[in-house]
């Protein structure tokens, strides 16, 4: 799919781009580019953040060999080489972590960082070549864009066709119904009116917005602008929606459906194209952070939604091995982690059961994209471990729990937490068997009889080593995430 989504001029631009950045690179210490992305509050920044608190700070990560082998001297932050794109905020990130105890504000738009290692390479053929230094590039970008690029290949009726099936699916028909009843109302052959465009566009953005909340927890929202405007807010090229009953052939110049194809290609043109050929094809390796409880909280209806999300997404990635001479003028992703996040909110004896759910929710992407040469890993991870497990005696049961501070505001069985108090909880039991969540009818009926409920909880307190000092961030498994992503560089 992601040969469709460009031109042979924009494939000449990407040639010269990656040409110039290789050429650059040739003079300095040897770097990849790494690609962080996820739906909203899949855990993009905080994976980031503990990524790097761990590798600087010396966490323990016995799984990443470079690390555990002692050959790593030392990780520190750099300035990133992308002048034009926003720094990735760490150190306010892992105040709010560390010091608030909060969870820091969710991505919102494109941000970098730069992380150097210094290592000894583990062979002595390696420590005669290597220059014994590598810098990751981490790209942070939100999903939500990424789910934007499927439109580069749909003219503006398809586009049309695509929203209203999508809205009149039975878990969207109540959210869209009133943007729906405005479209239904709209002539699109009329003249072109702004404020017409403008009604059109808020109704449709309210539905999109209804779809993301996490009562509903829907994945599949395009245009991602929409519901991240930045700079674009109230802009023409985000200044247009869906029309019903468009005019056959030619749309009459002057009229409502002119003006909205001609928005909705300004707005592949300005907005999606340049985000895909500037970043995404300059990624080496990427990560896709993939929230399957949010989604098994909303139902079989928001996991179905999850697993035609996650299809597109993955369809978008140019995925393959790079050599020698192709790379200098074509970057390929040769390594793709995805990742189930906050395994924390499950006792251990259920990982295993998430990390098949996300994997039976990928594999119908990974049969539909050409991953030719690239390696694909699923995982169950927790890039910051918010609780520890325990049991507790329930007459004549021991049930395992997990021990931690809910969030103030979240509630279970009618009692609602006040963010202070730490609380044992048991978080239940993911199904043995799982084809009962992607069963539209049984997961419905086994949702109704008994909800799967998982609680948010706030950051761990962290403790402190003999000196005072605090240690680094708890985690899942995401020295095994390190090791996938960026093992193979430092062996």
């Amino acid at each position: 799919m992601a040969t469709s989504l460009t031109t042979l001029t924009d494939e000449a631009r990407i040639a010269l781009d990656t040409f110039a950045g290789r050429a650059s690179s040739l003079f300095g210490s040897p770097s990849i580019r790494l690609g962080v992305t996820g739906l909203s509050r899949a855990g993009k920044t905080v994976f980031i953040s503990a990524l790097v608190h761990n590798l600087i700070h010396g966490g323990r990560l016995p799984l990443f060999e470079a690390r555990k082998s002692g050959r790593i001297s030392r990780a520190f932050l750099e300035e990133q080489p992308d002048d034009a794109v926003p720094r990735f905020q760490y150190e306010d990130h892992i105040e709010a972590l560390v010091e608030s105890r909060i969870w820091p504000d969710s991505t919102r738009a494109i941000s970098e960082l730069r992380l150097t290692i210094d290592f000894e390479s583990a062979s002595g053929w390696g420590r005669l070549f290597s220059s014994g230094r590598l810098s990751v590039d981490i790209v942070d970008y939100p999903g939500e864009w990424l789910l934007d690029l499927p439109l580069l290949g749909k003219d503006y009726a398809e586009f049309c066709a695509d929203a209203f099936e999508l809205a009149a699916l039975p878990v969207r028909a109540g959210l869209s119904a009133e943007w729906r009843k405005v479209a239904e109302t709209i002539d699109a052959n009329a003249d072109a009116d702004e404020m017409t465009a403008r009604r059109l566009a808020e109704s449709f953005t309210a539905y999109l917005r209804a779809c993301k909340l996490d009562e509903r927890a829907l994945s599949t929202l395009p245009p991602g602008r929409f519901l991240m405007p930045g700079d674009l807010d109230g802009s023409p090229a985000l200044t247009f929606a869906p029309l019903p009953r468009l005019a056959a052939g030619r749309a009459r110049s002057g009229s409502l459906q002119a003006m909205m194809e001609r928005r909705y290609e300004a707005y592949k043109t300005h907005v999606v194209k340049p985000f895909f050929r500037e970043h995404i094809t300059r990624l080496d390796r990427q990560i896709v952070l993939v929230d399957a409880m949010q989604a098994l909280n909303a139902g079989p209806g928001a996991v179905a939604d999850l697993e035609r999300a996650l299809t597109e997404i993955l369809a978008c990635f140019r995925p393959g091995k790079n050599a020698f001479l192709t790379d200098l003028f074509s970057r390929r992703i040769d390594r793709i982690l995805i990742a189930a996040t906050k395994a924390d909110h499950l006792h251990h004896e259920s990982h295993d059961r998430l990390q098949a759910i996300v994997r039976r929710l990928a594999d119908r992407a990974i049969q539909r994209a050409d991953f030719s040469g690239a390696a694909v890993e699923v995982l169950a991870m927790a890039a910051v471990r918010a609780t520890r497990e325990g049991t507790v005696k329930q007459g004549r049961e021991t049930l395992p729990v997990i021990i931690g501070t809910p969030l103030k505001g979240e509630t279970i069985g009618g009692e609602t937490f006040d963010g202070k108090t730490e609380t044992a909880i048991f978080p239940g039991d993911l199904p043995d068997k799982i084809d009962s969540i992607f069963d539209e009818g049984a997961g419905a009926a086994r949702h109704e009889e008994s909800p799967i409920r998982f609680v948010r909880f706030r950051p761990p307190k962290l403790e402190r080593d003999a000196d005072g000092l605090k240690l680094s961030l708890p985690h899942i498994r995401l020295d095994r995430a390190l090791q996938f992503l960026i093992g193979d560089h430092l062996a």
